[in-house]
């Protein structure tokens, strides 16, 4: 692999013009598509073929699309000491409905106070209308939203207390706020600081936004041709932009050390793709493994996420083993500090820093002296961090931030009608037989539900083939009594072979796609996890050093959903990253997170442990070998995930409420792996282990070698044809 690719970058540094243009053709081509192309976004979840998702269906043949469209649920509240229902309210209540029919969109508005279907708190000092657009939420425009907050304020002016929640009001996520700019700023500075030099720093940043930007924006074209969820996009440019500035500093790190050892441009640019640019390529290919094994698990939104994430490393890893080398052709020595663009290499440079000296060399020394002591403190201090993890409950409702409307509205129902009201559950009878069963269904509910559970009549459809009953819980959705619930409708009634009884509304869709997850997750990450063992073992050729890599990153998913759990279900300081709101963390976070955090985990494993791998390689003993990989990598992974660490932090306060725990996650997760798991943990192992970390049984010495570290580019070196080219006959200081 080594080989091909030290070829693959000559190739590029070679014909760097050429390389540029198709890139910037790419990127133009791609955002053309975008701009005039793209589509709508969906702001829902369902899995095809579950119970509550094929009642929908269902439910939008019978009864149309009102069925199914997305809802506001507009409260009102009367002042303190009066009721919605006095003479003088009711008429302010009455305006108010009339001003909310004419809103652009909607197919219809219910009167609170109809005497036929009232919906009046107990108390009658709250009521609710409910404006119902024939769309799904995703489809409901920004005008119409717009609309609705205009409709809210001008009934404000009535002394009436007025707010709104519902899906129609949830507005997707967009690609290019200032969750973006903060992380790219954050890497910008980081750079500057690692490279000393603006020119490579520059570079590094612009190379990974191609990258980013191409991915992103051919994500945002498919738009236009298939219905993808708004937070895809989103997780694509997060964690291409993480990974593309990450993969180009490696390359761009050797590339400076080949410099340094007197290596021409182009020779240089080869060679560290050839080099740092296999352990990108292996790098890559687990996070690729870890985002498309995300298909798996049956779920098609959770499969697009992880194909259209994939996609996007794919490109990073192809910009960075093109495009990279084929810039550095262009900026050559200026990718140095500009007090070492001039010197003459030493005869016998090994690397770029002191072999004795310096914190890096320091540091590696403690946690290998020390090692037993590293070690336990290490997992000592995840171990008590992922202790929240333990009481982590999961949910596909999303509560809305504190301070908007939608929180004052749901604070109000909760209050005045009970927390079910927001989440009731649809029982769907279809068949021919549904009408006359019906009645006998609405009769036999209270019998086998919870005391508390308020049963609405039946509504038949037009054709008489299908009726609904709504089922009011008294839990709210996130309640394991309102689980219950749905598990005693389903298991409670069997009709005919031809008349069916289904359970749905957003409450069951919620429960449904979280159990599918939970069932999946175990599943998902065995088999993720396998694979990438394979992987590592290919890299390293042992079979202990892959251990000790799973087993950190075991450590590091258990802390990163701790904190989490502690932050965004319990609370702990969630103003200090303006979390937004509190409660159960999203269902299909942990998947997601698990899928990324474990590819990124891996990405450090393979950078840090290929350069202790090449030193033991070399004949070093294992201490040495250990201490001077480190000293070599530790250095440029710190950098890296600093940078990452940066890019998914900055999706946190700012950030669309979906992403935010998922972004905290990654961020917590980043900086445990690569300060504690890899920096301590890692180290500190190899060091108790000595020379039986490399270690490969003899019947798996049949395995192919892929050569991470060039080491065939050493036993082979490139021809004098290919050091030196009329392209580096330039002034060292240009």
């Amino acid at each position: 692999m080594a080989t091909l690719l030290h070829r693959l970058g000559l190739a590029s540094v070679r014909h760097r013009l050429l390389v540029t243009i198709a890139w910037l053709t790419a990127l133009v081509a791609v955002g053309v598509g975008a701009g005039t192309l793209s589509g709508a976004t969906a702001n829902s979840f369902s899995i095809p073929g579950q119970e509550s998702t094929t009642a929908l269906s269902l439910m939008k043949e019978k009864f149309g699309n009102a069925s199914a469209g997305a809802t506001v649920q507009v409260v009102l509240e009367a002042p303190a000491g009066q009721k919605i229902t006095d003479p003088a309210n009711a008429a302010k209540v009455a305006r108010i409905v009339a001003a909310l029919g004419t809103l652009p969109g909607a197919a219809a508005v219910s009167n609170p106070l109809d005497p036929k279907s009232p919906t009046v708190s107990r108390d009658q000092v709250a009521a609710y209308s409910s404006v119902t657009f024939p769309v799904q939420p995703s489809e409901v425009t920004d005008a119409q939203r717009d609309a609705v907050t205009a409709a809210l304020t001008e009934a404000r002016g009535t002394g009436l207390t007025v707010e709104a929640r519902g899906e129609a009001l949830s507005n997707p996520a967009d690609i290019g706020g200032a969750s973006e700019i903060l992380g790219v700023v954050v890497a910008l500075i980081v750079l500057a600081l690692t490279y000393g030099s603006l020119v490579a720093a520059g570079m590094n940043l612009l190379t990974a936004i191609a990258g980013v930007g191409i991915g992103a924006a051919g994500i945002v074209t498919l738009t236009g041709f298939t219905e993808l969820q708004s937070t895809t996009p989103i997780l694509a440019v997060m964690l291409g932009l993480a990974v593309g500035i990450d993969y180009a500093l490696f390359i761009v790190t050797r590339f400076r050390h080949e410099l340094r050892r007197g290596l021409s441009v182009d020779a240089a640019a080869a060679m560290s793709v050839g080099t740092a640019g296999a352990a990108v390529v292996t790098a890559g290919l687990t996070v690729v493994i870890a985002l498309a094994g995300l298909s798996i698990v049956g779920i098609p939104f959770l499969s697009e996420m992880g194909i259209a994430a994939a996609a996007t490393i794919v490109i990073a890893v192809l910009v960075a083993i093109t495009l990279v080398p084929a810039i550095l052709g262009f900026i050559g020595r200026r990718a140095l500090p500009r007090k070492q663009r001039d010197l003459v290499p030493p005869a016998a440079v090994a690397d770029d820093l002191p072999a004795g000296r310096g914190f890096i060399s320091g540091w590696a020394r403690l946690v290998t002296g020390q090692r037993w002591l590293s070690l336990i403190a290490a997992v000592a201090v995840l171990a008590v961090i992922a202790v929240p993890f333990f009481s982590m409950k999961t949910t596909l409702a999303q509560r809305a931030a504190e301070g908007t409307t939608q929180a004052r509205a749901q604070a109000i129902i909760d209050s005045r009608f009970g927390p079910g009201v927001t989440s009731p559950l649809i029982v769907l009878i279809d068949g021919p037989g549904a009408v006359q069963w019906a009645p006998q269904v609405e009769k036999m509910l209270p019998t086998v539900l919870p005391e508390g559970t308020l049963v609405l009549p039946p509504q038949p459809d037009r054709a008489g083939s299908a009726a609904l009953i709504t089922v009011i819980p008294a839990t709210g959705p996130e309640d394991e009594r309102t689980l219950d619930v749905v598990h005693r409708i389903r298991d409670s009634f069997k009709l005919t072979d031809d008349t069916h009884l289904y359970v749905t509304g957003s409450t069951a869709v919620s429960i449904d796609v979280s159990q599918k997850l939970n069932d999946a997750l175990p599943v998902y990450l065995a088999l993720v996890v396998g694979l990438a063992f394979v992987l590592l073992v290919l890299v390293f050729r042992s079979l202990l050093v892959p251990v000790i890599g799973v087993l950190g990153f075991l450590l590091t998913i258990g802390a990163a959903f701790g904190a989490t759990v502690a932050v965004f279900q319990w609370g702990w300081a969630a103003d200090a990253v303006n979390a937004g709101s509190t409660g159960p963390i999203l269902s299909l976070a942990p998947i997601i997170i698990v899928g990324i955090l474990f590819g990124l985990a891996m990405d450090y494993q393979v950078f840090l442990v290929s350069r202790m791998h090449e030193a033991h390689a070399h004949g070093a003993t294992p201490k040495h070998a250990i201490v001077t990989g480190f000293r070599q990598a530790a250095p440029v992974v710190i950098a890296a995930a600093t940078i990452m660490f940066a890019v998914f932090a900055a999706f946190v306060p700012e950030g669309n409420d979906t992403i935010k725990p998922i972004a905290f996650a990654l961020a917590v997760g980043i900086a445990f792996d690569a300060f504690i798991v890899r920096m301590i943990a890692v180290p500190a192992a190899l060091a108790l282990l000595g020379r039986s970390a490399w270690w490969l049984p003899s019947w798996l010495r049949w395995l192919p070698e892929l050569d991470v570290e060039g080491a065939a580019l050493e036993r082979h070196p490139p021809s004098a044809d290919d050091n030196a080219t009329p392209s580096d006959q330039v002034p060292a200081g240009v």
